[in-house]
């Protein structure tokens, strides 16, 4: 079983109809023991970064997800705010703390081109940096879809397997041991999409 956290913010049917689709049962939920007895973990995610911790928070998870995913090892998938709440803190609408389990912050997205639009919508090269699994069967240069105003940055360049270039690179894509995440939506990438999805439930 795969669970998809819920809480409260994400497009929770479409990740696991995507999840459906690639094979596996999805399990989307909010209580702590549902998602304890999964073998991964997705944390997708659209909106703001203050509420999605907010949300977590008042929901009783980040305790119980950070000792599945930091003490376990359980694999784990962020996709986009999903993404973004893994890392240590937040500049987005003043200082909010993250999960933490990246060495890793979040700014505002400030293309070099004035001209080009925040948020960044649409779709976009991935440039891949180094082996990942994820990427498996996955040609150089794929398409992705994006959504986003803010952007996650790490010294922990090792990490990033995946770029974007919007006026200026930035990380698209990491993998930390059994933590993976895009700031790209799987979900919503067609062909490519689906195959990463796969590659993380079936190799991660």
């Amino acid at each position: 079983m795969i669970g998809v956290i819920d809480y409260g913010l994400g497009n929770l049917t479409s990740v696991a109809g995507a999840v459906q689709k690639v094979g596996f049962e999805p399990v989307i939920s909010s209580e702590a023991t549902d998602l304890g007895r999964c073998e991964k973990l997705i944390l997708p995610g659209v909106g703001a970064f203050g509420d999605g911790m907010r949300n977590l928070n008042d929901r009783g998870l980040v305790l119980p997800l950070t000792k599945m995913v930091m003490e376990r090892r359980m694999p784990v998938l962020g996709i986009c705010l999903g993404f973004q709440l893994l890392a240590k803190s937040s500049s987005e609408f003043g200082n909010n703390n993250g999960l933490g389990w990246l060495d890793a912050r979040v700014s505002r997205l400030q293309p070099e081109d004035p001209a080009l639009r925040i948020p960044h919508v649409g779709w976009n090269e991935l440039y891949q940096k180094g082996d990942s699994i994820l990427f498996d069967d996955i040609p150089e240069l794929p398409l992705f879809y994006y959504v986003h105003s803010y952007k996650l940055e790490t010294s922990a360049v090792e990490t990033v397997i995946g770029e974007c270039d919007y006026g200026g690179t930035f990380a698209a894509a990491i993998q930390s041991g059994s933590i993976f995440g895009t700031q790209f939506h799987p979900e919503k990438s067609q062909q490519h999409g689906l195959a990463l999805l796969r590659n993380f439930l079936e190799k991660a």
